[in-house]
């Protein structure tokens, strides 16, 4: 199995790139952050791979870091989540923004991937809230939670029963509503307003 490239960069297009090494090019596909950090053509290149063996093919894909590698592959962990749509939702959140939405229950945040709709979104978070944790970048809830206002009104939250995640993403909810200066007390009476819901 191939597990990184490292070569100059032959050409890139939409959703993918390839590499040369040693005069063979390598097709890659990559999501767009990946794609942004690669360097001009011509230069040198080095991309962790996932090599992807099906019936009908073998595909590669390439990542700048072995952190989003390992998120593909968590990914497609949950039922419906393919090679591609995890690529895609790569594309759409940043392993930084995908850890937070996880911590945070943060559905629509998931939605902005195209191909995650509600029920899908709802289903990785719900399959991943207990696997992601684990891996690199993501942050503990109280640290991702954005300021001292926000770990408070989760704590009190928690103090009242509810589980970490759901004061999580409900005070989340609350902070996007309100916004990042709200007081303690606003943000539990609208994170308690979006528990209730």
């Amino acid at each position: 199995m191939i597990a990184k490239l490292r070569g100059v960069l032959d050409s890139v297009g939409d959703g993918w790139a390839v590499v040369d090494v040693g005069g063979v090019g390598y097709l890659t596909y990559c999501s767009a952050g990946t794609l942004s950090s690669m360097p001009a053509q011509g230069q040198a290149v080095s991309l962790t791979i996932e090599t992807v063996v099906r019936e009908d093919h073998i595909h590669l894909y390439g990542f700048a870091s072995e952190q989003e590698r390992d998120w593909f592959r968590l990914l497609q962990t949950v039922q419906s989540v393919g090679a591609r749509l995890a690529l895609s939702i790569l594309g759409a959140l940043p392993v930084a923004e995908l850890a937070a939405c996880i911590a945070a229950q943060d559905r629509a945040g998931l939605t902005r991937a195209p191909g995650v709709g509600p029920r899908l979104a709802a289903r990785i978070l719900s399959e991943l809230a207990e696997k992601a944790p684990s891996l690199p970048g993501t942050a503990p809830l109280s640290a991702a939670a954005g300021g001292t206002a926000n770990a408070d009104a989760i704590a009190a939250l928690v103090n009242l029963g509810y589980r970490p995640t759901e004061a999580h993403g409900a005070v989340s909810g609350a902070v996007r509503t309100l916004g990042d200066e709200a007081s303690v007390e606003a943000l539990i009476r609208a994170g308690l307003k979006e528990l209730a819901q």
